[in-house]
């Protein structure tokens, strides 16, 4: 009988993850705490060879070019609209930039055929038995599965059941970013990138948005020591914000008072995972939820690559899920700690703290010769070279989704066609 795979996380990693399983005859389950895919998002952006190998071999690299955005090109600004700074698209979007949420539509799709879903439910307890891992849902039956794996991102639920509680393996790197929908009252036009505006410590930025012409994204990052707050109390993340930000020239007032009717409020610390080991027993922790950042550290595609090589090294011996674990550690930590370090560098690169550090960026970063410099490094952080690993063709749709309590929740529509 295939081994069954509980993974925890509907975002990137976990339905990646999913697709490679089941091509290697396991069966995977996907929980996911919200009730359905989560629509739109900020750009994430693919780059090297190693990621579009793997986007390549899972079959969708031609659906995420289908959906690719124009690009987000950057253009920093003074407080009268002077272009400071212009960073191209390359820079930020890599060799392929989708919407999250785009990405994660695909990879259910691809998922879906050979994958069991259940949406709007979470772990509440796991056991470790030596035959298994017994899971108790909070709306689902309690079940057994041979292998547990925490897909859900730098605040797992899994690492804090299986691992200890977040406080030990999630360190503040010393800012918080915050992103959200608006009208596009600013007139911006899609495919211009964002325009944002620096004073020392701050970072407030806004594009139009990549496929309604009439909705703009802000996105704004400040320097700040951790904060006490509440992670789904968004009248207090919104209140912080103002706080930051109320005050500053440019057009952070605008950007502030759409605030008041956001529904789609992205706010976060700037943080870096490091797990010790990213196994214990039965459980394995994949992506950011074992070595993320929350920005800047090629979290999406290093979750890609993950989701490969974990699938691939249990298929290997899918009766030794402690040697897997161990290879697949063995061979993603260096790669990953390479990608994360970037995420360490993003609130002081958005953000400088002094007038001095605002020059030297802007200086140094109109140099083309510097820019492609950086841009190269880049590109050799993200490149490993990829084991192959025997699998069969995915396959065909029919997959089962399953909410609880019993309701039937399809799969959403997918984006209308783009020119």
């Amino acid at each position: 009988m295939p081994h069954t795979v509980l993974i925890s996380g509907a975002g990137i990693a976990g339905p990646a993850l999913a697709h490679w399983l089941a091509r290697h005859h396991f069966r995977p389950t996907v929980v996911e705490l919200a009730p359905a895919l989560r629509p739109g998002g900020q750009a994430v952006d693919f780059r090297g060879e190693t990621h579009l190998s793997v986007l390549h071999r899972m079959g969708v690299l031609e659906d995420l070019r289908r959906v690719r955005t124009t690009g987000s090109p950057m253009t920093f600004v003074d407080a009268h609209d002077r272009p400071l700074l212009h960073l191209p698209t390359e820079f930020a979007g890599g060799d392929i930039e989708v919407l999250r949420g785009d990405l994660s539509r695909v990879l259910h799709e691809s998922s879906l055929p050979s994958t069991e879903y259940l949406f709007g439910d979470t772990v509440t307890a796991l056991t470790e038995s030596p035959t298994g891992v017994d899971v108790t849902f909070r709306h689902a039956p309690p079940r057994t599965f041979d292998l547990v794996v925490g897909a859900d991102g730098i605040h797992s639920h899994i690492r804090r059941l299986a691992f200890g509680p977040e406080a030990d393996y999630v360190t503040h790197l010393g800012h918080y970013a915050a992103g959200w929908s608006l009208p596009n009252h600013l007139n911006l036009r899609p495919g211009t990138g964002t325009f944002a505006h620096n004073t020392p410590g701050r970072f407030a930025g806004v594009g139009a948005d990549h496929t309604d012409p009439t909705r703009a994204r802000a996105f704004l990052v400040f320097a700040s020591p951790e904060l006490a707050y509440g992670r789904h109390d968004t009248d207090a993340q919104k209140q912080l914000l103002r706080q930051a930000f109320t005050g500053l020239p440019w057009h952070v007032d605008h950007l502030l008072d759409s605030l008041s009717s956001a529904d789609d409020l992205y706010f976060d610390s700037i943080s870096r995972v490091d797990v010790p080991t990213w196994s214990s027993g039965r459980i394995a922790l994949l992506g950011d939820a074992a070595c993320g950042a929350t920005i800047g550290g090629m979290g999406t595609g290093t979750g890609i690559v993950a989701a490969y090589v974990l699938a691939g090294e249990l298929s290997r011996s899918p009766e030794d899920h402690r040697g897997a674990f161990a290879r697949y550690e063995s061979l993603l930590r260096p790669y990953a700690q390479g990608c994360q370090k970037g995420g360490a560098r993003t609130g002081s690169f958005l953000a400088p703290a002094s007038r001095l550090g605002l020059g030297l960026r802007n200086g140094l970063l109109s140099r083309r010769r510097v820019l492609d410099r950086m841009l190269k490094a880049g590109e050799h952080i993200s490149t490993l070279p990829l084991p192959s690993y025997a699998t069969t063709p995915p396959t065909r749709p029919g997959g089962v989704i399953a909410v609880w309590p019993r309701e039937r929740a399809p799969p959403p529509p997918p984006p209308p066609p783009r020119e």
